[in-house]
């Protein structure tokens, strides 16, 4: 009997020592599943764009993680979260990730929030309000009448340099616009806005002042130089024709301002048609000085013609004509000094296709 009590002293230890080993063993394997599972899925570089949409919740983030090659266990990723509270701070848009990216160097990317998706708008240098109504609703930022409206009634995205009851003809700058797709027609227009204003910057409005324009009648002038000129190069004499014929009290006699009054395309304005004679606030054939509004958006080649503009000729006398013809075909830019060489020109290079 003496014997019994170490045996099974010897006996309760051997147990214990194997639930701990097995335990242990345990532990460790637990380890190492844990490891391997919120380990990175493969060693080969790799972005991938992967997106969260707005309503995912953890449970779906790990998912789609899971299924994009990102994540190893969807269920050990969507606990890693939990746990670490990531959960909590994953918002909607786009993130660059790499199956090279081990679970907490995914979740940290999450966390950091994503990047928008966006859509590329191509706002063309002279395009009309018009026209970018039509792109905005074909990117599906609203509908025309929507955008149109905002357009014509800009309330709290009028600039304060817009004259009461102007729209923002004119102030829809052209540019390449990377638009979150989501935005509303307002955020867009508000940046187009915005786009514009940064042309008033570097000493802008000192120049204007010491040419006596304001903010609404550079953006005019220019609207019709930009509609006119055919090249940048032609931009700062067409600028100085316009200028100077204001100065004498001429008038500007451009075509686009008709057309834009009767809300036709240039290819459909017609002369014989009578067309140059049909009055509007627009028509520079019939008024006087700068029509009411802008005629279209103006780039920063036809805003800066205005601001320096090429006034004389060599010696010295002041542009008053200019027209666009042809020399044996190849497109010809001429501007006169004279009603009579103008004339002549017309002849020429209308007419005659150069043949004198």
């Amino acid at each position: 009997m003496a014997d019994e009590k170490p045996q099974r002293a010897r006996s309760g230890g051997r147990r214990w020592a194997i639930i701990l080993l097995t335990l242990l063993t345990l532990g460790v394997a637990a380890f190492v599943t844990v490891q391997f599972v919120l380990s990175a899925p493969s060693a080969t570089p790799r972005v991938t764009e992967f997106e969260v949409l707005p309503g995912w919740g953890g449970a779906r983030v790990a998912a789609e993680l899971e299924e994009a090659g990102l994540v190893r266990s969807a269920l050990a990723f969507r606990y890693y979260l939990r746990f670490t509270e990531t959960d909590r701070n994953v918002g909607e848009g786009l993130y660059d990730l790499s199956p090279t990216m081990s679970a907490a160097e995914v979740a940290a990317a999450l966390a950091e929030g994503g990047r928008p998706r966006t859509v590329s708008i191509v706002v063309p240098e002279g395009w009309r309000a018009s026209d970018v109504v039509r792109r905005l609703a074909a990117n599906g930022f609203g509908e025309e009448s929507e955008i149109e409206a905002l357009i014509v009634e800009p309330g709290d995205l009028a600039p304060a340099y817009l004259p009461e009851g102007a729209n923002l003809e004119g102030y829809l700058f052209p540019a390449t616009y990377d638009v979150p797709v989501r935005s509303s027609p307002e955020e867009v227009i508000r940046t187009m806005v915005a786009r514009f204003e940064e042309e008033l910057t570097g000493g802008v409005v000192d120049a204007l002042i010491e040419r006596s324009l304001t903010v609404h009648e550079w953006v005019t002038l220019a609207s019709i130089v930009q509609s006119e000129a055919a090249s940048h190069e032609e931009m700062p004499i067409i600028a100085g024709v316009f200028l100077n014929r204001l100065d004498d009290g001429m008038l500007l006699q451009s075509d686009p301002t008709v057309a834009y009054g009767l809300g036709k395309a240039m290819p459909e304005l017609s002369a014989l048609a009578g067309d140059l004679r049909r009055d509007t606030e627009w028509n520079t054939y019939t008024r006087p000085g700068l029509p009411a509004t802008p005629i279209s958006n103006p780039g920063s080649h036809a805003l800066h013609a205005v601001l320096e503009p090429v006034r004389l000729n060599e010696a010295g006398v002041p542009w008053l004509y200019f027209l666009h013809g042809t020399d044996g075909g190849i497109p010809v830019f001429r501007p006169n000094t004279n009603l009579a060489a103008h004339e002549r020109d017309v002849v020429v290079f209308l007419r005659n296709d150069g043949r004198r």
